[in-house]
């Protein structure tokens, strides 16, 4: 197997894990974004290395904390609407994995985690892969 096909495969499993999380959070329990807001599940660091070294709790909790990347799971019915300040017109869209401040957005705990929800001008950019901007520990 090349080195392409391999990430490729990374990806597929980390996209079809994200999309198993969300139904198992039944999406529709989920509180409804209102305006320009947009709700986003944290992407999750794992809780053992590659070596099977298993991280502390504590470390686990800071590095959830701090994480700057997530699935959107819902919109708005404004995001995005202000012509004047999104000309070339929405940055994301649901189901896309999204870069954001480290600290952007009001945090909700769910059962297995926590959600964010975050304005529509927080989102700093998209990422095909989140394991691309998180520490390899």
């Amino acid at each position: 197997m090349t080195t392409s096909h391999a990430l490729e495969d990374k990806y597929k499993e980390e996209v079809k894990e994200a999309k198993e999380e969300t139904q198992e959070t039944n999406l529709e329990k989920l509180p409804t974004p209102t305006g320009w807001r947009i709700l986003v599940m944290p992407f999750k660091v794992k809780e053992e290395t590659k070596g099977g070294i298993i991280i502390a709790q504590e470390t686990l909790d800071r590095a959830r904390v701090a994480t700057q990347v997530g699935y959107v799971l819902k919109m708005g019915d404004l995001c995005y609407e202000d012509k004047d300040k999104y000309p070339t017109g929405p940055w994301c869209k649901e189901k896309d994995w999204v870069v954001f401040a480290r600290y952007a957005g009001s945090r909700m705990e769910i059962d297995g985690g926590e959600i964010r929800m975050l304005n529509d001008d927080e989102i700093l950019g998209t990422i095909e892969n989140p394991e691309d901007l998180i520490h390899a520990m």
